[in-house]
């Protein structure tokens, strides 16, 4: 079984440029991805595409070899849709696809064009990610979905809001310094706690942003990254996928996220390793709530510790274990179908100290990657290893 590496990475900022086609996109982010690593297109064996909304927004199927034309490659390729995990399990496929030996050099990412809709169109683009019969016709939008969640989460371990806004906080600060940010700009407690409430608890800001973005990564055998000396010293050692009921009325749990939980302990089996290896870790954001659930999924903290976690600078860049150096989906951005590829990107050039943040994890070699679908009702989960 081959182990794969990542080769190279490629990002477009996240932001608002309505004007901006998911293929152009894709295309910037892949030409990124393939000057980064020195691999030729033409080595390229598959394609593996990562989109959610594109027949809402662009009223464009059929993505796959569209974005592998963008992307310059000739190559069977594939479109993935798990909603906002598009992406993630595009990567794993990935993974599979190399550690089986079918192929050498795959090139896996996602994008996704948002902001052209609209506040209500992406809102209500982005609900068909919930049970239609039994949530989207009820008037529930994710917001409100993240809200009942965060209000079983008080009611069952405790918490407040100011514990929530202190998430909002630490990864706005960590997305200060990252030119790929949405929202480079520092924000206070006060200034979450005073943000028009969205559903309460989840206020403002307490919400990632509508964003336009793509993401793209050149995955590599190990054995073509010898064979061509390239510089690919982080590896994607573990993978795994978990689900859930898809309508919340349903689950067991609203305060926890087992699909999170099940990823996760695959993907640690996987690269044969346990949370307390790990050093850094990104996980979605989507809502501060989701934050913590996340975290407690992963076991990066105890279930019902996790909402204290970046209050008392657990989580903090200067933390025991830093969580969303990037900014996460809060201040870096959600284009939803680049969201998972994107984490990995994060996270390998923090591994290699090729990112704004990683002095303050110098000495990493392991992070983790969890992306989530709607209401984690779908959920991957990657584990990346320094292996030079």
């Amino acid at each position: 079984m081959s182990t794969v590496r990542v080769a190279g990475t490629g990002l477009t900022p996240f932001g608002n440029v309505p004007e901006r086609t998911g293929r152009d996109l894709f295309a910037e982010a892949s030409i990124a991805a393939f000057d980064d690593s020195g691999v030729p297109r033409e080595d390229v064996e598959a394609v593996f595409y990562g989109n959610f909304m594109g027949e809402l927004a662009e009223h464009q199927g059929h993505q796959g070899p569209l974005m592998a034309e963008a992307a310059g490659v000739q190559a069977p390729a594939t479109r993935y849709e798990s909603a906002c995990a598009s992406s993630g399990a595009a990567v794993r496929d990935a993974v599979f696809r190399i550690r089986n030996g079918d192929a050498d050099v795959v090139l896996v990412g996602g994008a996704e064009r948002m902001t052209n809709l609209g506040t209500a169109g992406a809102t209500e683009a982005l609900a068909i990610a919930a049970d239609d019969l039994w949530e989207v016709r009820a008037g529930m939008t994710f917001p409100g979905a993240y809200a009942l969640m965060a209000q079983a989460y008080f009611a069952e371990y405790g918490g407040e809001r100011e514990d929530l806004a202190h998430v909002a906080v630490k990864n706005h600060e960590n997305a200060l310094p990252n030119e790929k940010a949405q929202y480079q700009s520092a924000i206070t407690v006060e200034d979450v706690l005073e943000a028009p409430p969205v559903s309460a608890p989840i206020g403002l800001y307490d919400s990632c942003p509508i964003s336009d973005g793509a993401a793209a990564l050149v995955l590599t055998s190990e054995a073509y990254a010898e064979e061509h000396d390239l510089d690919a010293p982080v590896a994607i050692t573990g993978t795994g996928q978990g689900g859930d009921r898809m309508a919340l009325h349903d689950r067991e749990h609203l305060a926890r996220s087992p699909a999170a939980r099940e990823a996760g302990e695959e993907a640690y089996a996987d690269a044969g390793v346990d949370a307390s290896d790990v050093d850094l870790a990104e996980v979605h954001d989507c809502f501060t709530i989701a934050e913590v659930l996340a975290i407690e999924a992963l076991d990066l903290e105890r279930i019902g510790e996790g909402i204290s976690a970046a209050r008392d600078g657990r989580t903090t860049a200067d933390g025991e274990t830093p969580v969303n150096l990037s900014g996460g989906l809060k201040a870096k951005g959600h284009p939803v179908g680049a969201t998972g590829a994107s984490q990995i990107a994060e996270i390998a050039t923090l591994l290699t100290g090729d990112h704004p943040n990683d002095g303050y994890v110098e000495d990493a070699t392991i992070g983790v990657a969890h992306n989530a679908g709607g209401t984690v009702a779908s959920a991957t989960v990657h584990v990346l290893e320094v292996i030079a």
